[in-house]
């Protein structure tokens, strides 16, 4: 049988490369991982190559050579930046792997909407890392630690005005795994779980610590009762600036809200003016519009009320990242002819 030519554009560990190998001897495992560098600092905003790929680093090989493993490519393991002519080079290709859970960034390609298959690693990337960061954003300002970093003369007891979160509501919107997680662990503290979920199936109970879970419908009457917001749904077109001016009218006065989804899902004018209104008491956002072509918006960025990191909520000293693993499973699946697991519907956008 021929052989199935796999390549990597991502750079792996030898670790992961044998992974690879060992799910069948037919696998032709090709390890580009950093060969298109140079192509991507070309074609991608200066700010993006600076986050995103090694210093110095200008990629391998000739534009040629290059193309030559992209024409053979059957199977392409890949992630964030990537070239973005990938299916107008790589006319063999059938299947491709996102390294990341999200399926968004691949917009900004032409893989976006054609005939390739896409999977991403939705559900097994660093959800817990990221449901920690949330919770920890909403400590912070639960807690009038905003106050203590600000705070260098006066050191006065009286600027604090701390919360106890046990009784407090806490909205989840989008109950996947980063959600679920989130609920959970707001659970724990004492909090009411309240979120929405895409299309919860009728009858099906709610996830462990949620006391609701519902449809994208009860968002608006779940706002008018959370103190603390967590945003964790994919960016769609359903989702683009879904928290608008109407939505934050929608929240309850003094909330807090954390974004660990996606920038694009927060109209940041209608957020500015919320804080102006003083609607809020705090904000954490590890994303941002335009996260990876420019610096956060400054009147977010210097905002007392606005804590803005830079897409570091799945960061931490334990890797439990499990793209590796899943891309294996669905590689031997699809060796198999069998079903592969978390193809992105392009209709849905995830």
């Amino acid at each position: 049988m021929a052989p199935l030519r796999v390549l990597t554009i991502q750079r792996v560990s030898a670790a992961e490369r044998a992974q690879i190998a060992a799910v069948d001897p037919r696998i032709a495992l090709t390890d580009a991982g950093g060969w298109f560098d140079g192509e991507i600092r070309a074609t991608w905003p200066d700010f993006t190559a600076r986050r995103y790929l090694p210093a110095g680093s200008e990629g391998q090989g000739s534009r040629a050579e290059r193309d030559a493993l992209l024409a053979e490519a059957e199977v392409i393991l890949g992630g964030w930046p990537f070239p973005r002519d990938l299916r107008a080079r790589a006319p063999r290709l059938r299947w491709f792997h996102q390294r990341p859970a999200g399926a968004s960034n691949l917009r900004l390609g032409d893989l976006w909407g054609s005939d390739v298959t896409v999977t991403t690693s939705r559900g097994v990337g660093n959800t817990l890392a990221m449901a920690e960061y949330a919770i920890a954003g909403i400590l912070h300002f639960a807690k009038a630690l905003d106050v203590a970093a600000a705070d260098r003369s006066a050191f006065s007891h009286r600027a604090y005005r701390p919360w106890a979160l046990a009784g407090r509501t806490l909205c989840v919107v989008g109950a996947g795994g980063i959600g679920r997680e989130v609920g959970r662990l707001g659970a724990a503290l004492g909090m009411r779980v309240v979120g929405t979920r895409g299309a919860p199936r009728p009858g099906e109970p709610p996830p462990e610590g949620f006391a609701v879970l519902a449809g994208p419908e009860a968002l608006d009457g779940m706002l008018a009762e959370a103190d603390a917001v967590a945003v964790c749904c994919h960016w769609t077109e359903a989702t683009t600036g879904l928290f608008d001016t109407a939505r934050f009218a929608a929240m309850k006065p003094g909330a807090i809200l954390v974004n660990v989804a996606r920038g694009e899902i927060i109209d940041e004018a209608a957020l500015a003016a919320a804080l102006a209104a003083d609607r809020l008491r705090g904000v954490v956002l590890d994303v941002y519009r335009g996260e990876f072509d420019h610096p956060p918006p400054e009147a977010l960025w210097r905002h007392p009320k606005v804590l803005i990191t830079p897409h570091v909520s799945g960061a931490g000293d334990a890797a439990r990242h499990g793209a590796i693993a899943l891309f294996c499973a669905n590689l031997r699946a699809f060796l198999d002819g069998r079903p592969l697991t978390n193809v992105v519907d392009w209709a849905r956008g995830y």
